[in-house]
This record gives structure tokens, sequence and C-alpha cells, in this order.
């Protein structure tokens, strides 16, 4: 039985879709609503929405008058780029070991630019986080985390800034993310971003740059993050509009 915490709907959906990846589902057909809701103790309400969000991502598909199916093309999606997710989460999704390291941080004050993407005061103060993401002990992910001081409460040690930016930022400010505006960016790596992504210089990667917004639609957070795409892939589903 699920319980109420998160949403239902959320829960059910999961648990569809873990029992996909599982291979669970003979020749991909997904049983009826009617015997999820029973499996699971919910309503054919809440698993008709749970399917639908599970279609919207692409895991799964419906032929009309046959049923719902496994989208084996859509279970090539390890992450959804409009979603928030951990970048531990992510390289486990791909089928990686991962781990973290903070490679330092350090206090610097507001230049005019983040003053402005994040609503401060020229000069106010901000904690600059470099974190290295491993996949299998590979370098793959350097992400620059810019926090504006205020919204740290308290002493923090070097472990606390191990957890998602999000999660930090929440349990150290009680700020509350929302969503990202992001931008994807090309970059090339330059001597001393090769060395840390144990990469060759001028080698292209792929990077984001991005503003988190909180719950009153003001910006907390700025991050920037380097990717090899070597060993790790973004992929998505397009549709036509109509």
């Amino acid at each position: 039985m699920l319980k109420r915490t998160p949403s239902l709907t959320e829960q059910a959906k999961s648990h569809i879709k873990q029992m996909i990846l599982d291979d669970v589902f003979a020749d991909g057909r997904i049983p009826s609503e009617t015997e999820l809701a029973a499996d699971l103790g919910v309503s054919r309400t809440t698993i008709r929405d749970a399917l639908s969000r599970l279609e919207i991502e692409g895991v799964v598909y419906r032929k009309q008058g046959a049923g719902t199916f496994v989208n084996e093309a859509g279970l090539q999606i390890k992450s959804r780029l409009d979603e928030i997710w951990s970048y531990e989460a992510m390289l486990a999704a791909h089928g990686y070991t991962p781990s973290t390291r903070i490679l330092d941080i350090t206090t610097q004050a507001a230049d005019d630019a983040i003053a402005a993407e994040l609503n401060l005061a020229e000069g106010e103060d901000l904690l600059v986080v470099r974190k290295l993401f491993l996949a299998d002990n590979q370098p793959v992910i350097l992400a620059y985390n810019y926090i504006p001081a205020r919204y740290v409460e308290g002493a923090n040690t070097t472990d606390d800034f191990l957890m998602p930016v999000y999660t930090f930022m929440w349990e150290n400010g009680r700020q509350h993310f929302s969503y990202y505006l992001s931008e994807i960016v090309p970059i090339v790596a330059d001597a001393a971003l090769a060395t840390i992504l144990h990469v060759q210089p001028h080698t292209p990667l792929i990077s984001l740059h991005e503003i988190g917004y909180n719950d009153d639609n003001n910006p907390i957070l700025k991050s920037t993050s380097c990717f090899r795409d070597d060993l790790l892939r973004f992929r998505l589903i397009r549709r036509p509009t109509v």
C-alpha cells in the first residue's frame, strides 16, 4: 500500500517506472488501469495520471484500442532536462558508480554581473563552491555554485556541501528551489579545465549556465556545470506541436 506523501500520483509513477526498468511486464505491455490500481491500492484516476506523466516523459506510449506499452526508445533517456536532479542520481541512472569531491570553498565579492543576476548589492559576499563529480572514479562534471552568503545560516563543514545544492540551500537557509532557468552553452576546455576533467586542451564540452529561483520567484543561486560528453550524453524526445 502506498503512503500519501509525496503525492500518490508521483509514487505510482515512480513505482510503475521501476517495474518497467525491472522488465516486469511481459512483452512490454502495461496492465490495465484497474489492475494497477488494485495492485498499488490507489484509484484508477491516480493510475491514469501516473501513466499520462510517463507518456509525457516518453517512457510509455498508448495505442488506441490496444492498451499502453513500454517505449524502449524512451528508456534511453536517463535524465530529463526539464527536471531538477542531483548529478549523483543522474550518473547512477547512466549505470555509473558516482562519487563527489569538494575541490574548494571560497568567499568572493559579487561582481556587477552576478549581482545583477541574483538581485544582490555589488560587492555582497558569495560562497563559491567547486565540486567535481566522478563516474566510476573518472571525472565527468565540474560544477561551480555561487551562493549568496545571506542565505547560509551558521557554520558549515566541507561535508555539508557534498549534498545537492538545492538540499543544502533548504537545510541551511530555508530556501526552497522552485525552478532553474538554464542555458546550454558549448565551450572548449582550457588548460586548467582539461587537467581537472582529464581531457585534452581544446576538447569541446557542454556546459549548463543556470540561475535557481525560490518559491517567491527570486533568484537565489548561480550555477555553472561543465560535462564530458564522451561519458555522459543528454537525450530528449521531440514531438510535433500539432
